[in-house]
């Protein structure tokens, strides 16, 4: 029986590409597993995977009985409602650990960099497996996606390495140019609808029994949103309740200079000031320096709750 292997259930670009790389990779070991997804993939995503000549990976959202491998989290939030139906028999992961727990001892790689393809890397380089010329193309792209092309404080020298390596491998000399190109296709906003837009990139976490829905959104100008924060705040608003969440957040980051809008809708708006130390008008905030979402909101958000 196949073991699969997935990312969280809004996949972003590392998820993705973690799912087909980490199934490269096991495959070449001699495990028998299915890259798979949880959720829809983002016009990023569909860039880079036509871009590079593969299929997105088959939608998946049950796994009851089934072995799997988890990519880019760990949180129970995060993972198929039947999860704990599942066997878990590892986890790659760059975040904080999350709270899935298992019945017997599994593998994990779990570290502080900015991308769970850069440990995926360093895992190929572990067993000694070549990494195909495409597979490793996309994976330079997921360094550089979650990384926002090195300018995110989460990047690290082993993310920078893995990336300057994997270029090579994929014969791709101005990487910095093809992630500006991503970025661009990432700023394309005007086609989607507000709840394709607050859902693109969203997680829910579990802070003092309450659910927090954080949600981010990279573009090169945050001028593409003027016309439309009024009906992303009002999505908002809908998924809040929806989702019976405490907060939805939504980060807008502008990659040129350097920082994030935030938009919030919150039972308690004073925790959202308190832990950015800040005033929100009409339910938002600039917050400078600000591009990561798990190294500069979630950790001020839990202190919180």
């Amino acid at each position: 029986m196949a073991t699969y292997i997935f990312g969280h259930t809004t996949p972003d670009l590392d998820s993705i590409v973690g799912a087909l790389s980490l199934s490269y990779l096991k495959n070449q070991l001699g495990e028998d597993t299915i890259p798979v997804r949880q959720g829809n993939i983002t016009p990023e995503t569909a860039f880079i995977l036509e871009k590079f000549g593969y299929e997105a990976p088959e939608l998946k959202t049950e796994f009851s009985g089934e072995d799997v491998y988890l990519v880019d989290f760990s949180d129970i939030a995060q993972s198929p409602k039947d999860i704990k139906e599942a066997n878990i028999l590892g986890i790659v992961d760059h975040h904080k650990l999350g709270d899935l727990t298992t019945a017997a001892p599994l593998e994990c790689w779990i570290r502080p960099v900015g991308c769970s393809n850069t440990i995926i890397k360093q895992m190929y380089d572990y067993h000694g497996v070549e990494i195909p010329k495409e597979i490793a193309g996309m994976m330079m792209c997921a360094i550089l996606s979650d990384t926002v092309i090195f300018k995110s404080p989460t990047c690290t020298k082993e993310d920078t390495k893995a990336c300057k390596e994997l270029a090579q491998i994929a014969e791709i000399k101005d990487y910095k140019a093809l992630g500006m190109e991503m970025f661009i296709v990432k700023s394309d906003v005007l086609s989607a609808t507000p709840r394709e837009l607050v859902t693109r990139d969203f997680k829910d976490f579990n802070m003092g029994g309450n659910t927090i829905g954080v949600g981010q959104l990279e573009v090169v100008d945050l001028s593409v949103f003027d016309a439309m924060k009024a009906d992303l705040h009002e999505d908002m608003k809908k998924l809040k309740i929806e989702g019976e969440r405490h907060s939805v957040l939504l980060l807008l980051t502008d990659i040129m200079k350097v920082g994030s809008q935030l938009l919030v809708i919150s039972d308690e708006s004073e925790k959202i000031e308190n832990a950015f130390n800040v005033e929100l008008e009409e339910g938002e905030v600039w917050l400078e320096g600000v591009m990561s979402r798990k190294k500069q909101i979630i950790p001020f958000l839990e202190k919180q709750f």
